[in-house]
């Protein structure tokens, strides 16, 4: 782990971004626990997801479908099969292969070029995590969590249909938890067993043009999702799937990397995925999963374009991306609408009764519209550089001047600039910022 890394780690643990899993009992490997910082940064980034892919299109729904799932679900859509064969993974990017696949081994050492690839040891491995339902000892059903939060759209494919009034082309969105027996947790939260995606199946009628136009406009999409929202472009690129890598089924897959402390890694992908889980859901359920155009009558298995972001992964990069030193000031510029407190607000002096009065009187009228925190602990100076490392974007100070004039100091994280602003005036003025 180099300096920058070691350096976010600390600052996660030491505001309240991220906890190690079950710490006090010594830990558990590839779980990790959101403090008070983290559990709002994370929401934020959700919302802003929701916002943006459901809230304002009028050709995306959302669903948010169980963790448990019926196990049939899982043999339809391969995991069953391909997560339990013996497996080696190649140590240098993780990628698992069948360990009786002699010639996929030789490929995948070919696209690592001049670089020498080292395997694990080959063992049977499923990365599905199974769970027991049953209330008789030794009588359970065994089960699965979830490995990804996709089958949970492709099986309501139907319900959302009869019961919305979507028509082609359309998504579906979802949020959730999903849970993968990883072998090689690491790299802080990147890599972990209990983790959480956004994902939009967008589906459209199957003809290639469709496909390659929907897939191109999802790319761009997802890219400037990211940038504005701070992310620098110069930190971002996409990376196309090589054959060997592409799933069988795909027509496209493009990964959206960062270029992190240990390398460009993957936190996005958009996965053009045919007719692949629809047809299989259909072929194993023996239910009717196609679309009828309400125009022409006719019936056809869509294709399904796929968004699929990781929230943890995303929000380490964030985090990452916005860590900054300057001139001797540690700060996380992190965008207004992703920062866990909008403001924070402080008294001048924790035992002037006035000031501390006027400023609780603030910070109850803000909280009504923003995540904000009352800060009256130590001195001025020292509250800056709390907040600053929290990302909080503006420091309001209530001083002696404002009992007088009803005005407050306002303090920018990133310049830190400070203006004079009326007190009346601060939702306002906050509302300008954060956009």
């Amino acid at each position: 782990m180099n300096d920058l890394m070691e350096k976010v780690v600390a600052l996660c643990k030491r505001r309240g971004f991220i906890y190690p899993g079950s710490e006090i009992y010594g830990g558990l490997a590839g779980t990790w626990d959101y403090g008070p910082l983290g559990v709002e940064l994370k929401r934020n980034i959700k919302q802003e997801w929701w916002k943006e892919m459901v809230q304002l299109r009028e050709d995306i729904v959302g669903v948010d479908a169980a963790i448990m799932m019926n196990p049939k679900a899982w043999v339809a859509s391969g995991h069953v099969e391909a997560f339990t064969d013996p497996l080696v993974e190649c140590k240098i990017c993780h990628l698992r292969f069948r360990a009786d696949k002699p010639d996929e081994i030789s490929e995948h050492e070919d696209f690592h070029k001049d670089e020498k690839v080292e395997w694990t040891d080959p063992q049977k491995f499923n990365l599905l995590v199974k769970a027991y339902l049953g209330v008789i000892e030794g009588k359970e059903s065994e089960i699965y969590l979830r490995g990804e939060i996709t089958n949970g759209v492709h099986v309501n494919f139907k319900n959302v249909l009869d019961s919305t009034r979507v028509k082609i082309p359309f998504g579906i969105a979802q949020i959730g938890k999903a849970f993968r027996n990883e072998i090689t947790p690491g790299n802080f939260t990147f890599r972990s067993r209990e983790f959480e995606q956004m994902e939009v199946q967008f589906y459209i009628r199957p003809d290639k043009q469709e496909g390659e136009k929907w897939f191109e406009y999802w790319k761009k999409n997802r890219m400037d999702w990211y940038v504005s929202l701070g992310m620098r472009k110069e930190n971002l690129r996409f990376r196309d799937h090589a054959d060997t890598e592409r799933a069988h089924y795909a027509k496209a897959a493009t990964d959206i990397e960062y270029n992190s402390p240990w390398g460009w890694q993957e936190f996005m992908g958009i996965h053009h995925r045919g007719d692949w889980d629809l047809s299989r859901h259909q072929q194993y359920s023996g239910q009717n999963l196609s679309y009828k155009d309400p125009q022409t009558g006719e019936e056809f298995i869509p294709w399904d374009i796929e968004t699929s972001a990781g929230v943890d992964r995303s929000l380490l990069f964030f985090l990452i991306d916005g860590y900054t030193e300057e001139n001797g000031r540690i700060f996380l510029k992190l965008h207004p609408k992703l920062a866990p407190y909008k403001a924070a607000i402080f008294p001048l002096l924790a035992n002037k009764p006035d000031l501390v009065k006027l400023a609780h009187k603030i910070y109850g009228d803000l909280k009504m519209n923003f995540m904000v925190i009352f800060d009256d602990r130590g001195n001025i100076g020292g509250r800056y550089a709390s907040q600053d490392e929290a990302g909080t974007p503006f420091c309001i100070t209530i001083d002696f001047q404002s009992l007088e004039d009803n005005s407050v100091t306002v303090r920018d994280r990133d310049t830190t600039k400070q203006d004079r602003v009326k007190i009346v005036d601060l939702k306002a003025y906050l509302d300008g910022k954060i956009k």
